[in-house]
Formats: structure tokens, C-alpha cells, sequence
């Protein structure tokens, strides 16, 4: 059995991903409802939510080896 240390680093890495998982999923919502009200998401919101989103996957796989869904689904928004 894994000692409590390797657990707890386990499940904080875990929650590193999901936290990824959750972030990069509220920047898409972000960029549906603006799409929405406005008819367009302006080129600004774009770019930055762009650059946000590749560094929540980096973050992600610092700490997570496992991240390739992750890198393809939101990088190809």
C-alpha cells in the first residue's frame, strides 16, 4: 500500500488536472455566452483566452503526465 505522503501528492495532482479540466471548460462558456449576446467574441477576448488556456494545460502537465486530451480539446478551440 502507497504510504500517506504519495496519496495525498496523488490526489493533489488529481485535483490539479480536474481544476485544469474545469477552467479551461469555463473559458469556452465565457466564450459561448459573449458569442451569444454579442453575435461575435471580440479578437482581444480571443488572443487572451487562447494564451489562458495554454497556460492551465501547462500547469496541468507539470504536475500530470496524462494530459494529452486535455492539450488537444482545448488548444484546438
Amino acid at each position: 500500500m502507497k504510504d500517506i505522503q504519495q496519496e495525498q501528492l496523488d490526489i493533489l495532482k488529481d485535483m490539479v488536472k480536474l481544476n485544469a479540466i474545469i477552467a479551461t471548460e469555463l473559458i469556452q462558456l465565457v466564450e459561448n455566452s459573449s458569442q451569444q449576446l454579442r453575435g461575435a467574441i471580440p479578437d482581444s477576448c480571443k488572443t487572451q483566452h487562447g494564451e489562458l488556456r495554454k497556460q492551465v494545460v501547462e500547469i496541468a502537465e507539470k504536475w500530470n503526465d496524462n494530459c494529452e486530451m486535455l492539450r488537444q480539446h482545448n488548444l484546438n478551440h
